[in-house]
């Protein structure tokens, strides 16, 4: 979620500084949400094991959640419970984030043959069928190479506020980590850090809150006891991103829908005009009053579009 142009300096940074580890009131909905139950599974996919979460019936349509950089699977526990009733929801975690393991070495291909086998795990491909994906940032990315080589086993591809370089843009990686993710000495202080890539303020700040409870783990590292961040800091160092994201738009096989929010820094007007002119056959949808990070900003209205475009497919 950190690729793309720069954010101004006067962004707040630390969004949850303010709360001192105090966790936010929740309202009723999300609480509803959150705490609607689901399976937690792993796959192995070439040594690695890739952790993701499933709500409904595993009769019904699949409906593949993929997140962003550095994210993982959590950031969907507030969204999936909406559509267990008509899919079975699958929300996983690349490798290298959150609770899948690291891999030595990172790739699109790799990240895609992910998707691949964490539908086939769970059964989203059983007899024939084929499941959606949604996926926001870097997940679009990837979901856009697996719709280029394997889009005729997907029903369709929600692709959300992913970064596409335009002509004349440069084109802007992520950082090049050299250190390990700092070891803090208590949770509050480590959850204080947390802050979102691309930064950005949040108003629901019971979600960031709750993403970043999710996005540490405690560690005992050669006598270093603390909270550290469960990401791999070094993916960036060991990535193969050598892939025409345009090419792979156009090659993508099955629909295919762009959502953005209409604040975003990654996919602005002028992104999101020039996206328009790759493809004649694909739908496009601007949330209002989100900003990168869709879901965050505007969940009800996330959901509410999502499931609009999942319907006008079946």
């Amino acid at each position: 979620m950190v690729d793309g142009p720069a954010v101004p300096h006067d962004t707040p940074m630390l969004p949850l500084a303010a709360l001192k580890g105090q966790r936010p009131p929740w309202p009723q909905w999300f609480n509803a949400a959150v705490t609607t139950p689901y399976e937690t599974r792993f796959v192995d996919v070439e040594g690695t094991k890739v952790h993701y979460q499933i709500w409904g019936s595993p009769e019904k349509p699949g409906l593949l959640l993929v997140h962003g950089n550095g994210a993982h699977a959590h950031w969907y526990d507030f969204i999936a419970p909406s559509f267990s009733e008509d899919y079975c929801v699958v929300a996983m975690t690349f490798g290298g984030m959150g609770d899948s393991d690291p891999r030595p070495s990172y790739s699109v291909e790799t990240f895609g043959r992910e998707q691949l086998a964490v539908c086939e795990d769970a059964g989203l491909f059983r007899d024939g069928r084929k499941p959606f994906i949604a996926a926001h940032s870097f997940g679009g990315f990837v979901t856009l190479w697996t719709g280029a080589h394997f889009g005729d086993r997907f029903a369709g591809l929600v692709v959300i506020d992913t970064h596409i370089v335009t002509p004349g843009e440069s084109h802007q990686r992520p950082p090049d980590r050299t250190r390990p993710n700092r070891i803090y000495p208590r949770f509050d202080m480590a959850l204080a850090r947390f802050r979102l890539a691309p930064a950005q303020p949040c108003e629901n700040d019971f979600i960031v809150d709750y993403i970043g409870r999710h996005s540490l783990k405690e560690v005992d590292l050669e006598g270093q006891t603390g909270w550290t961040w469960k990401f791999d800091p070094f993916i960036w160092r060991r990535f193969d991103a050598d892939v025409d994201v345009e090419t792979l738009l156009k090659k993508t096989s099955c629909r295919l829908s762009l959502m953005r929010g209409a604040e975003s820094v990654l996919v602005t007007d002028r992104a999101w005009s020039y996206l328009a002119t790759l493809r004649r056959d694909m739908e496009m949808h601007s949330i209002e009053g989100a900003q990168h990070h869709v879901m965050l900003d505007q969940p009800h209205r996330f959901i509410e579009q999502l499931r609009q475009q999942l319907q006008s497919w079946s």
